[in-house]
């Protein structure tokens, strides 16, 4: 599956333009990096994708399962530090809460299935970052 994202960075802090196409959002950096803080950061955009996978994967077990739930809520959290070989290490925290009348065992899989989910199996997974290529804008 290919996903495509655009940015268009603006001049004022650094705020940017982030659209698929057909959403669109703001991200910046905070004000000790010298932004705006007008939208969110890049680590809270990947934090971000994580949770929703995460959540949006919990209602689709749950659904499957014919189990009722009410709201799902996560609060996720990271630590990065540099290494000695100037790679770094994260380690991110998550917390969830489901809501409806579900056994513990109900509550423990989709808790691993949350864990699990398509995003971050990919983080987790192998990356190939490829040179950027200049664009060419036409006037």
């Amino acid at each position: 599956m290919s996903t495509k994202i655009n940015i268009k960075n603006l001049p004022i802090g650094y705020q940017s333009v982030i659209s698929n196409g057909k959403h669109a959002i703001i991200g910046d950096e905070p004000i000790p990096s010298k932004g705006t803080d007008l939208g969110f950061s890049p680590v809270e955009l990947v934090l971000a994708g994580i949770a929703m996978c995460k959540v949006a994967t919990i209602r689709n077990a749950a659904r499957r399962k014919s189990w009722e739930i009410g709201e799902v809520n996560a609060a996720l959290s990271q630590d990065a530090f540099k290494q000695e070989d100037r790679s770094f290490k994260t380690t991110v925290d998550s917390r969830i809460n489901i809501e409806g009348d579900i056994t513990e065992e109900q509550r423990d899989y989709l808790i691993k299935e949350a864990d699990n989910c398509y995003v971050t199996r990919m983080i987790k997974g192998e990356w190939e970052f490829q040179e950027s290529n200049k664009l060419q804008l036409t006037a």
